[in-house]
């Protein structure tokens, strides 16, 4: 399998390409202060505008399946007010983002390693589609249905993503509407097919149990 020849580079490239990144269009409501101070922090230094979680990200092992490592409001509290946020997402060889959607905020990614097939669908259900090489960008519009895909079946792909928010909010299609409850019988006609077709997306969605 291929493989980078040294992930400390790309992670190196990472930070160099978030200098770039500057949205056009916030999702959050001005503040009123520099900054704002969650209740529970008694003490602002350094360390509360520092985020260590990429941290994990600079080992040399590559990933085994998507993963998503994410810097938002709920993993660094700094960023309340400030209407930025990113993640690094992390692809093994031929997986998969499903389509999905950011309701507060778009999303500009940036490709660092790889390859990747990505697509957005317009509210006239038009399908735009590209494929990324490293140093590539792609917007994805607020609030619209996207996706990536690592078609590579023999090496990784690695990019970081940039949101016009602090909490760009996620809505998962298959997990939305397979996995929150709706009838298997209403999933059935909406989709045009069998109730035992839906029942196996249904366990085919569902996470082992403990």
């Amino acid at each position: 399998m291929a493989s980078p020849a040294n992930k400390h580079e790309f992670f190196i490239a990472l930070f160099l390409a978030l200098s770039v990144f500057r949205m056009t269009s916030a999702g959050d409501p001005d503040i009123t202060s520099d900054f704002v101070v969650p209740p529970n922090v008694t003490a602002v230094d350094g360390n509360f505008f520092t985020f260590t979680g990429m941290r994990a990200l600079m080992s040399m092992d590559l990933p085994m399946a998507f993963k998503v490592t994410k810097a938002s409001v709920a993993e660094f509290p700094a960023l309340v007010g400030q209407s930025v946020s990113m993640a690094v997402l992390e692809f093994s060889a031929g997986s998969v983002n499903p389509p999905h959607t950011h309701p507060r905020a778009s999303e500009l990614l940036f490709l660092l390693y790889g390859s990747l097939e990505v697509g957005v669908v317009d509210t006239t259900n038009k399908l735009f589609t590209q494929t990324l090489q490293s140093g590539d960008m792609f917007a994805f519009p607020k609030g619209l249905v996207h996706y990536q895909y690592n078609a590579n079946e023999t090496d990784i792909a690695i990019s970081i993503s940039a949101f016009g928010s602090a909490s760009a909010g996620l809505v998962s299609l298959p997990a939305s509407v397979f996995t929150t409850g709706i009838d298997s019988g209403i999933l059935a006609k909406s989709f045009k097919t069998n109730v035992s077709t839906i029942e196996a997306l249904k366990l085919g969605l569902t996470p082992p149990k403990a």
